[in-house]
């Protein structure tokens, strides 16, 4: 089976989704500078899901430029991830109107977590659609990075109790970890 429609799909799922976030930004009622402090919140959670959404459209598409074939199973796992991400703009807007309270900061948290578990699993089932001795599984290998990002998210989910602060230092940490493109991913696309 061809890649190139899972990738155009993703693509513009991704793109609707970041759509839809920028959408919640609402412009304030006032012409006072002031004004705009009330929506700090929503502002900062927005760059946080756009970075992340920047992320994961950035490393799923140097991922797929490691493997060949895609199969039904592979679909599946895309579409699993596409469900877990398509949920940042309803996470973002539920932090921003409640100011970051501890709720929805776990809710964004345990949303984060489940797109990162989907996110390994999608790389799972390229792998064995590929082969495990594909340039995907070759750039993986163990994937300490991944590790280290899925025990940060479960870390912070608790976090949120004691400050919900607390929890977004830990979501801004992952986030830096993955703001450059996964260098695994782009030596094996120039190894090929």
């Amino acid at each position: 089976m061809h890649k190139g429609r899972l990738e155009a799909f993703s693509d513009g799922v991704l793109a609707i989704i970041i759509t839809i976030m920028v959408l919640e930004l609402k412009a304030p009622h006032s012409s006072e500078v002031a004004a705009l402090t009330e929506a700090v919140p929503v502002f900062i959670g927005y760059i946080l899901s756009f970075v992340y959404i920047g992320i994961y459209w950035n490393n799923h598409h140097h991922m797929f430029q490691t493997v060949k074939h895609v199969n039904g199973a592979v679909l599946w796992a895309n579409l699993h991830l596409l469900f877990w991400i398509s949920l940042f703009p309803f996470a973002n807007a539920w932090m921003g109107a409640t100011r970051f309270a501890k709720w929805p900061v776990v809710g964004y948290g345990l949303i984060l977590l489940l797109a990162a578990a989907s996110y390994n699993i999608l790389v799972g089932r390229l792998i064995a659609a590929n082969g495990r001795e594909s340039a995907l599984a070759n750039a993986v290998g163990k994937d300490v990075k991944g590790n280290i990002s899925l025990a940060i998210y479960i870390a912070a989910l608790p976090l949120a109790f004691i400050h919900p602060y607390l929890s977004l230092c830990g979501y801004f940490v992952v986030a830096l970890l993955w703001l450059v493109p996964d260098r695994r991913m782009e030596k094996a696309v120039e190894a090929k």
